[in-house]
C-alpha cells in the first residue's frame, strides 16, 4: 500500500517557522516530481512548491518565494517543506503529493497521483 504521510504542522505565531515532513512508503518516488499543496477553508487546493527528481530544480508560488524551501532525500524517500516568516494567510491544511508521470518540470495539480492526508498549519497574528 502506497502512502504519503505528512507531519510537522501546528500552531505558530506570525513570523515563526515550521518544517513539514513527508514520508513515503510502499514505493519509491526517487524518479518523480514531489510537491506541496495547501487548502484553506472555503478555497480550492493550491500549489505551494515542487521539486524535480534530482532535487536540483524547485518551483514556488509567488506568495511563498523567499520564505519557503522544498528539499528532498531520495535515499530516505522523504521530502520537506521549510516554512519561515509565516503569515496568517499561510494558514491551511498542507498536503504532500507525488507525480508518477513527471520527473522534471512543474506539472499541474492533475498530474499528481498520490496524496497524503494533510497536516494543519495555523499561523496566529
Amino acid at each position: 500500500q502506497v502512502q504519503l504521510v505528512e507531519s510537522g504542522g501546528g500552531l505558530v505565531q506570525a513570523g515563526g517557522s515550521l518544517r513539514l515532513s513527508c514520508a513515503a512508503s510502499g514505493r519509491t518516488f526517487g524518479n518523480n516530481v514531489m510537491g506541496w499543496f495547501r487548502q484553506s477553508s472555503g478555497k480550492e487546493r493550491e500549489f505551494v512548491a515542487s521539486i524535480t527528481w534530482r532535487g536540483d530544480t524547485t518551483y514556488y508560488v509567488d506568495s511563498v518565494k523567499g520564505r519557503f524551501t522544498i528539499f528532498r532525500d531520495n535515499a530516505k524517500n522523504m521530502v520537506w517543506l521549510q516554512m519561515n516568516s509565516l503569515r496568517p494567510e499561510d494558514t491551511a491544511v498542507y498536503y504532500c503529493a507525488a507525480s508518477t508521470r513527471f520527473g522534471t518540470g512543474n506539472p499541474g495539480i492533475s498530474a499528481y497521483d498520490y496524496w497524503g492526508q494533510g497536516t494543519q498549519v495555523t499561523v496566529s497574528s
